[in-house]
């Protein structure tokens, strides 16, 4: 990849796995710029007047990318990305389509991934309004987006699969920074 064009990484990951504590690292510590999928849909969400939960931020995606095309959500944050210049990352990578896009455009796709105990507790514990759900709620989420044959909706188990990285969050964050800073010195 030409770095001196700046680099873009897709996350993505399973649910409470650590993608945004990647992406803050790759923001804080690296200057990157982010980029939130979960962004634009609340952005469309808003748009449309609905209510900002999980369930609508997946009906809404999944409407978008079934009017638009399964990379219609990345294809928008990729063009921010490249008008503005620079080093991105974009959080929140859910479909094959999205996937497919961001590696059509040079992008690098890491993933992430833990423990499902793990997970829902760091899930639990972050109190936001999307995550205030029951464990049985979470992995029926969970197994919803983890596997679909319809391009346009979810598909974290084959978007993982197409990822040049995979971190595993089982322990410390010292140790997923540790992981990060291994698949950045790849890049250049």
């Amino acid at each position: 990849m030409d770095t001196r064009k700046g680099i873009i990484i897709g996350i993505t990951g399973t649910l409470g796995a650590g993608k945004g504590t990647v992406v803050d690292d790759l923001v804080k510590r690296h200057g990157f710029k982010h980029l939130s999928v979960r962004d634009f849909l609340n952005e469309e969400i808003a748009r449309r007047g609905l209510k900002s939960d999980r369930d609508t931020m997946v009906a809404v995606g999944n409407d978008l990318r079934a009017m638009h095309g399964s990379g219609y959500i990345t294809e928008h944050l990729v063009e921010r990305a490249l008008a503005d210049g620079g080093n991105f990352v974009i959080e929140s990578i859910r479909s094959i389509g999205e996937a497919e896009y961001l590696k059509a455009h040079g992008a690098l796709l890491w993933a992430v991934d833990a423990d499902i105990k793990a997970r829902y507790q760091r899930i639990t514990s972050r109190a936001s309004e999307t995550d205030a759900i029951s464990f049985e709620k979470f992995t029926a989420d969970e197994t919803r987006e983890m596997s679909n044959s319809d391009p346009t909706k979810q598909n974290i188990s084959a978007v993982m699969a197409k990822a040049d990285v995979l971190f595993r969050n089982d322990g410390t964050t010292e140790e997923l920074f540790a992981q990060v800073e291994q698949a950045l010195a790849s890049i250049s």
